[in-house]
């Protein structure tokens, strides 16, 4: 095992960025020797980083909560109109979205529950609270559905990004339109 600290963090987050990639493309059927393939690593080099499966992914469960934690912190939220705030979220979970895809098809249970809630419900609740309180979003549904339905989109757009053909931008650019706007049309064909 490589005896500095700086080059065992670099290869430990690249397998997980690979295996990020892998699983969200592949699901259960990616293999941990398709994962160390994908790295660049021995299968061998893989499990020394990560003896087992279930090791890898929490580990992966940690790093898509720590970065989307990080993102949310840093979209300034209360510093913004909610439609920017919505559009900095969704370009910050759709730029993630390996990682969490990976981590949703797993089938893992998040590594502390009350931490994803803190890190990344409470701040998109507070969101969605201030946007129908502005008339930014609609008063009439309570905020857990605006969640619900807010976060059905970002899988959605994950899916695209990832396997649909669909960049980040594009991908992203049609969650804010469709959960701002509806998907109705304008009327002209």
């Amino acid at each position: 095992m490589s005896r500095n600290p700086a080059l065992r963090d670099h290869i430990a987050a690249t397998v997980l960025d690979a295996a990020a990639a892998v699983l969200a493309e592949r699901g259960e059927a990616a293999s941990m020797a398709d994962i160390a393939a994908a790295a660049g690593v021995g299968r061998a080099t893989l499990y020394r980083y990560f003896p087992n499966r279930e090791v890898l992914l929490q580990a992966l469960a940690r790093a898509a909560v720590d970065e989307l934690g990080d993102r949310v912190a840093e979209a300034g939220l209360d510093t913004v109109p909610v439609a920017e705030g919505i559009a900095r979220l969704t370009r910050a979970f759709v730029g993630t979205g390996s990682k969490y895809v990976a981590f949703m098809r797993s089938g893992q249970k998040p590594v502390d529950p009350a931490l994803v809630d803190r890190q990344l419900g409470e701040p998109l609740r507070g969101l969605f609270r201030r946007g129908a309180a502005d008339g930014t979003l609609r008063g009439d549904l309570p905020t857990e559905v605006l969640l619900a339905l807010y976060t059905g989109l970002l899988e959605a757009a994950f899916t695209m990004a990832t396997q649909g053909g669909l960049g980040v931008e594009q991908a992203s650019a049609a969650t804010i339109a469709v959960f701002l706007d509806g998907a109705g049309g304008t009327g002209e064909v």
